[in-house]
């Protein structure tokens, strides 16, 4: 089972971020646009593993007081367009938590450099700087772990636990 522990995108920042997208689309940038129901926040990436009740056990761990996010800046990785988030230390603090219980847990996960962003444009092409960053923010008052997994060549997000 392919996990990651995850915000989900509210639907109203998904409104926000899909003006953003049609915008995109109007200026000719192609790709691979995100399904909206994908949007998401990713916390921890822990990959093919079968340690998920290992994991919810760790994830239970971890307690935090409700947070904002608010969406920041586009930017790029290679080929990879994502809309940037800003969550202060109620983000900071989450992120440690979960690793650190990860960690505790002996659950391996990548530990990349955490840049809090959601992706929304893979394999993109085309340029993308004259669309302004989309503007909001959320309340999280609720954090996943999420299955990822391909069904009818589509990319699949379910969430199997919260906390």
């Amino acid at each position: 089972m392919r996990l990651f522990v995850a915000v989900t995108i509210s639907d109203e920042l998904k409104k926000t971020i899909t003006a953003s997208l049609h915008d995109l689309k109007k200026q000719g940038v192609k790709g691979s646009y995100v399904p909206l129901q994908n949007l998401h926040l990713t916390l921890a990436f822990i990959g093919e593993t079968r340690e998920s009740e290992k994991i919810k056990e760790a994830l239970r761990t971890v307690q935090y007081k409700p947070f904002r996010l608010s969406l920041s800046e586009m930017g790029t990785f290679g080929d990879l367009l994502w809309i940037g988030m800003k969550g202060k230390q109620g983000l900071t603090g989450v992120v440690r938590d979960v690793r650190k219980a990860l960690d505790e847990a002996g659950i391996p996960y990548d530990g990349q450099k955490f840049v809090p962003h959601i992706t929304v444009i893979r394999k993109m092409s085309g340029k993308w700087q004259s669309v302004p960053a989309p503007k909001g923010d959320m309340m999280v008052k609720k954090i996943s772990l999420m299955k990822s997994e391909q069904k009818d060549g589509k990319q699949v997000y379910t969430e199997i636990f919260s906390f």
